[in-house]
């Protein structure tokens, strides 16, 4: 009877967790060498490498330690204080000039960014170009 309760329990299923194997300092792309799998459910690690490489890590990941998803994002292609240009558009209108980045960020984030003609400062999203797109259909 022991033997059949045995295998009717389901076993404690043991999850793979992502964990840095040296530190990883903050702004730094991660490589597949900086991570390493541990058999261990870690809460709200990542449970594959392939999904932290290529990422910036957007702060310091001690060695030993699970890499989260919220310490991941896009690789940054704009630098705080950075020109970039702005981009205007609405419809067939687009207004094109300079502005001074006032944050750090990647493909998709939404940064601030001072116009340099106005002094005026504005919020955009950051294009695959670098360029920030303002307005209402950013």
């Amino acid at each position: 009877m022991w033997r059949v309760i045995f295998l009717i329990l389901p076993g404690i299923a043991m999850a793979d967790s992502v964990v840095a194997t040296r530190t990883i300092r903050a702004q730094s792309v991660i490589q597949a060498d900086d991570l390493t799998l541990v058999a261990a459910a870690i809460p709200n690690a990542l449970g594959n490498m392939s999904d932290a490489v290529g990422l910036e890590a957007r702060v310091s990941i001690y060695a030993g330690r699970p890499v989260l998803a919220s310490d991941l994002g896009a690789p940054a292609v704009v630098d705080r204080n950075q020109i970039v240009q702005l981009a205007y558009q609405s419809g067939a209108l687009t207004i094109l000039t300079e502005g001074r980045t006032l944050a750090r960020g990647g493909v998709g984030d939404v940064i601030r960014v001072m116009n340099l003609a106005s002094r005026n400062t504005v919020s955009g999203r950051i294009a695959a170009n670098g360029a920030v797109l303002v307005g209402p259909n950013f």
